[in-house]
């Protein structure tokens, strides 16, 4: 692609307006809310976020996974603690975290915090919750591992399918959740002429300072 193809995806965003008025007393509610409104407008995967993490090299290393809570505490996602993401966080415990909804919303919200495993009964009862095939290829994944080819993935899921049989697949202890607790979160809304709307919530003791900042 050269310059001109880019040139042409460009488009403006509309004249949809975000103020202080437009977000909730907990801010928390309105990534709820804007979720919500993304998945009704026909979003795909609307809990999909770019999670950013750091290890002990100080390297950003970026991926997206799914949201699977939003609660008092933050943002809850599940993963493998053995993996790239799970030795990061063990060596940094902090993240940062970035949903997009596309048109026709045109928003995107920014979280940045600390991140703290679950407790091991939270993230049984999601595991237990999870189709059969996706708990066995959790169980049996060596996430973020080289591998000598998919046939070994799929021998690992085999092997594991014949142990537990008809029965229950087990949590493995290397695989859980985290929550990541917003000491900063950025609305953002798409406006025309790239005058965009950014309000960001920065948590100062048990209340959230409001701050408007340029695009």
């Amino acid at each position: 692609m050269n310059p001109s193809d880019f040139e042409r995806m460009r488009r403006e965003y509309g004249d949809a307006p975000l103020d202080r008025e437009h977000i909730a007393h907990d801010p928390l509610q309105t990534i709820r809310d804007w979720m919500e409104q993304a998945r009704a407008a026909g979003v795909s995967e609307p809990n999909a976020m770019a999670l950013a993490t750091c290890g002990h090299d100080s390297a950003p290393h970026c991926r997206i996974v799914l949201c699977k809570q939003i609660d008092a505490r933050g943002i809850s996602f599940f993963t493998n603690y053995g993996s790239d993401k799970g030795t990061q966080l063990a060596a940094n415990a902090r993240a940062a975290a970035t949903f997009w909804w596309g048109a026709p919303r045109n928003r995107q919200v920014r979280i940045e915090g600390s991140v703290t495993r679950v407790p091991d009964a939270e993230s049984d009862a999601y595991f237990a919750s999870r189709p059969r095939q996706a708990q066995l290829a959790s169980a049996s994944s060596p996430q973020s591992r080289v591998l000598q080819g998919r046939g070994e993935l799929e021998q690992l899921v085999r092997d594991l399918e014949l142990k537990v049989g008809d029965g229950n697949v087990p949590r493995p202890s290397h695989w859980g959740g985290y929550v990541l607790a917003p000491e900063s979160i950025e609305f953002w809304q798409g406006r025309d002429a790239r005058l965009h709307d950014r309000l960001r919530f920065v948590r100062d003791r048990d209340a959230w300072r409001v701050e408007r900042i340029a695009p």
